[in-house]
Parts: structure tokens; C-alpha cells; sequence
């Protein structure tokens, strides 16, 4: 106990960040509870946008989990060139910002997109993206990348010695699938469904560009309109702490609804899996074409689109490119600080508490946030010169416990391997955070920055729940798509896209060369 209080005291600084994190955040959710009314407050069609969220929520996630299982199971057993690549691109929509996606989607499906120029050729009915549909489909495709990641990586944690002896055996496909797969199934996708469902939980930009209307409209949207368009803040706020209980109830879910697979371990010497071959093989080639296809292609056409048109895109828009990259830099720079810190408190003392302040905005969405801390602010300072003070503050809120999940594996390395020699040497203070400290984590740092950065750059969340003059790049993109300026907003989707990955090479990029 009493090294325990030593080690505590010792990690002053994380356990006053955490502190004030945990004030900051539970302030303003105190703030949200204190203003809200109760469910009296709820209209019908605030129920009904309980009601969707909800649903929504589950038939994205369900399709999310199912139509990655043939992807990641073809991934997992096939070999061929480019491969490593394309899992790597699985990735790019988890940094690629909303806004962008979107564009991408109505490229490709909306009325006058690919999919519906070739129904209207072949005198078929045409689809809409706007409405539920449009929202379940631009968060399959946001949500499937990640689904497929996380079944792959339960397809690598099977042994491959029990793929050895299967074959040994004779194991048919069935037999496989059996007596390996489902096991791994059972353990891996009530995670992976579970993760997907909290994203869409706390959807917002998806809702605003392809939702909104009665039938189509989140818990999220709903806090927005009231928020923006009726300033009820007791409403608002009733939907805030909704929001906050929907998402606290699918963690608590989380904690026990996973199975264990209980393969034991293995030497796992190669990973060469052999595939079935016939027909079987045929269906992992057309699952890997069309999810590869389903991902890129609307990339492509905002791309195809957008490029010709950057060189004619107003000062305004580049003024507000500015701006977001300001404002991205500041974000991803308080993120990496507080991050660092918090995790470096946890290496050293093991407090589950500070881990815990860390990982307390994941109960809170943006919009709640910003809600939040408009109540508290309010009468002080005005809407206006609050939204992007706001906005960079909770950007970089919401990166930390990304950032956490990337450094503290490393900061408890580091002070497992020279924690004692930094100790024996009295090499302390900003001595040790210049020789030791930002060399080691420097490659975690660097991606967890990029992460943040790329984040920041384009959330278009709390900047649209106040008024203001100054809009960023995402906030410009959403307005030239709402005045039907499509061919600005695709060179606006293009430069956004090409900023943020470039914000997040740079500092990934940076963090590995230093």
C-alpha cells in the first residue's frame, strides 16, 4: 500500500491531469444533467429519434460484422500480390474525414452517380442515399474496414499449429469451420459488433448530410437542431444524457457478452495457410474485388472529380483550409501532451484511476461536450467567440484515448527497460523528457499525432453547433454541398482529404525518423 502512494505521488503530474480531465468532462455532463428536464421534455418525435438511433445502430453494425467475415476470411487464407497493401488501405477510412466519405458515396449512388446513371440506362428504378438507407450505407462503409481488422486479427490469434493438424486430420472447409472458425467467431464478433454499434451510436456528420427529416434522424441530429435551430437547451440536454446512458449501457454490454475462444498458444513458426481451392476460391477472389471496390471506388470518383476543379476553388475556401490545419495542429499538440502524460502516470504508478480519466470521453459525445460547455460558458463569452476555441478543445479531448491506446504500451516499456538506469544516473525533469523520454516514444508519438491531427482536421462536429464567421475546411465542404455546388465541394473533398492524410504522414513520418 504504502508503495503504492509513493508511486502515486511520484506520478503527480498524470494524476493532476487526470484530475482535471475528470473535472472538466464530468463538469460538463454535470452541466448537461443539471439543465435537463427529464424525459417530459422529449417530444414524439425526440422519441423517434431515440427509436432510430437505435435501430440503425444495430443494422449497421449487424451488416458491418457479416459482410466482413468473407472478407476477412479470404484475407486470412489467401496470398497474392498487393495484399499487404490493401489491408493497409482497410485502415484509411478510420482517418479519411466524414464529410469526404459522403462525397464519395453520393458520387457513386446518389441521383446523379454511376450506380443510378446505369439503373436509368437500363430503365430500372433508382435508389436514394438520402433517407435511413443512406445512413446505414455510408456507415457500413465507414464501419466495415474496421470490422474486417478485427476478425482478421481473431483469423491470425488461431494457432496455426491447429491448421497443421486439421490438415493432418483431413479437416474438410466444413470440418474447419467447424472446430476452428466458429470458436474464433463466437469469441471475436461480439467485440467487433459491439465497437461498430458505439460508432454509430454517436453518429453525427452522417446523419446531417444523409439523414435528418422524421424518419431518418439521430439522437445526434436531434441535439443539433435543438441545440442550433430551437435553442431549447433543456431538450438538448434531456437528449445528451440519453445519448451518454445508450453509450455507457453498450460498454457495460461489452465487458461480458465476449466468449473465449480458448485455443491455447502456439510457436506460430508460418503463416503460409492453404485455402481451399475450386469454388471456394473463387468466392474469397469476389469477396476481396468487391469489398476493395466498394471502398475505393467512391474515393476514386471524389477524387476524379475534385482535382480539375482545386485551382478554381474561391480564397475563402483556402482561408478556411488554414484555419482547420491551425486549429488541427493545435488539437493533435494538447492531445499529444496530455496523452503523454497520462500514460507516463499510469507506467509509473499503475493507477487504474488515471486510465480511467483517459478513457472518459468515450462516454460523451462531441456535440454533448460542446452542449456541455456552452451551459457552463454561457453569459460569459459569446457564441460566436467560443466555437472554435471550443472545437479545438474537444478535438482534442476526443483524440486522448486513442492516443492512450497507443502510448501506454510503450511508456510501460519504457520504464520496464530503463526506468531504474534514468533512476541510478538522478536523470530527471526536462533532461529526462529531452534524452530519454522523446527518442524512445517518438515512433508512438508520432502516429498517435498524426491520428489526432487527421481527427481534428475533419471533424465537422461541435464547429457547426455554434454560429460563427470564421468556418473551417469540413464546415465549408457541408455548406457548398447544401447550396448544391457539388463540383466546389468535390474540389473542396479532394483538398480536405489530401490535408489530412498528409497532416497524419508528416507526423507519423516525423515520429519514425526522429
Amino acid at each position: 500500500m504504502a508503495a503504492s502512494v509513493f508511486a502515486i505521488r511520484r506520478s503527480i503530474g498524470g494524476a493532476l491531469t487526470a484530475a482535471a480531465l475528470a473535472a472538466l468532462i464530468l463538469g460538463t455532463l454535470a452541466a448537461v444533467a443539471w439543465q435537463a428536464r427529464g424525459l417530459s421534455a422529449l417530444g414524439p418525435w425526440d422519441l423517434r429519434a431515440i427509436w432510430f438511433t437505435i435501430w440503425q445502430a444495430v443494422v449497421s453494425a449487424s451488416l458491418s460484422a457479416l459482410l466482413a467475415i468473407p472478407v476477412a476470411r479470404a484475407l486470412a487464407r489467401r496470398r497474392f500480390p498487393g495484399r499487404g497493401l490493401l489491408i493497409t488501405l482497410l485502415g484509411a477510412p478510420f482517418i479519411l474525414p466524414v464529410i469526404v466519405a459522403i462525397m464519395g458515396l453520393i458520387s457513386v449512388f446518389g441521383r446523379n452517380g454511376l450506380i443510378n446513371e446505369g439503373l436509368r440506362t437500363l430503365n430500372l428504378p433508382e435508389l436514394s442515399i438520402y433517407g435511413w438507407q443512406g445512413v446505414i450505407l455510408a456507415h457500413v462503409f465507414f464501419n466495415l474496414p474496421l470490422s474486417v481488422r478485427l476478425i482478421l486479427q481473431g483469423w491470425h490469434s488461431i494457432p496455426f499449429e491447429r491448421f497443421r493438424l486439421a490438415d493432418s486430420l483431413d479437416f474438410r472447409p466444413r470440418d474447419i469451420a467447424h472446430h476452428l472458425e466458429r470458436p474464433m467467431l463466437r469469441a471475436v464478433l461480439p467485440g467487433a459488433w459491439l465497437a461498430v454499434f458505439l460508432v454509430c451510436l454517436t453518429s453525427f456528420t452522417v446523419a446531417l448530410a444523409l439523414g435528418g427529416g422524421p424518419k431518418a434522424t439521430t439522437v445526434e441530429l436531434a441535439i443539433y437542431q435543438a441545440f442550433r435551430f430551437d435553442f431549447d437547451l433543456g431538450r438538448a440536454a434531456t437528449l445528451g444524457m440519453i445519448q451518454i446512458a445508450l453509450c455507457v449501457l453498450a460498454m457495460l454490454t461489452s465487458r461480458w457478452i465476449t466468449i473465449p475462444a480458448e485455443f491455447g498458444s502456439g510457436l506460430d513458426l508460418s503463416r503460409n495457410l492453404r485455402g481451399p481451392t475450386g469454388w471456394r476460391r473463387l468466392m474469397d477472389g469476389c469477396a476481396i474485388i468487391l469489398a476493395a471496390l466498394f471502398l475505393l471506388w467512391p474515393m476514386l470518383a471524389v477524387i476524379l472529380r475534385g482535382l480539375p476543379q482545386i485551382s478554381q476553388l474561391p480564397a475563402e475556401v483556402w482561408t478556411a483550409a488554414a484555419r482547420s490545419v491551425i486549429m488541427a495542429v493545435i488539437s493533435a499538440f494538447w492531445a499529444v501532451i496530455l496523452s503523454l502524460t497520462l500514460a507516463l502516470g499510469i507506467a509509473r504508478s499503475g493507477s487504474r484511476l488515471i486510465e480511467l480519466a483517459g478513457m472518459l470521453p468515450l462516454v460523451a459525445s462531441p456535440l454533448v461536450l460542446g452542449t456541455g460547455l456552452f451551459i457552463l460558458l454561457r453569459g460569459t463569452v459569446s457564441p460566436q467567440a467560443l466555437a472554435l476555441p471550443i472545437t479545438v478543445a474537444i478535438n482534442a479531448i476526443m483524440a486522448l484515448p486513442f492516443g492512450l491506446r497507443v502510448l501506454i504500451p510503450a511508456a510501460r516499456d519504457l520504464r520496464r527497460n530503463y526506468g531504474r538506469l534514468a533512476e541510478s544516473l538522478d536523470i530527471k525533469g526536462w533532461s529526462r523528457l529531452r534524452f530519454l523520454i522523446l527518442p524512445q516514444l517518438a515512433r508512438p508519438i508520432g502516429f498517435a499525432a498524426g491520428l489526432a491531427a487527421a481527427l481534428a482536421m475533419g471533424d465537422l462536429g461541435v464547429i457547426a453547433l455554434f454560429p460563427t464567421d470564421m468556418p473551417t475546411l469540413p464546415l465549408k465542404l457541408y455548406q457548398f454541398m447544401n447550396s448544391y455546388r457539388m463540383a466546389e465541394a468535390s474540389a473542396c473533398a479532394v483538398l480536405l482529404m489530401v490535408i489530412s492524410f498528409a497532416l497524419f504522414w508528416l507526423c507519423d513520418r516525423g515520429g519514425r525518423l526522429a
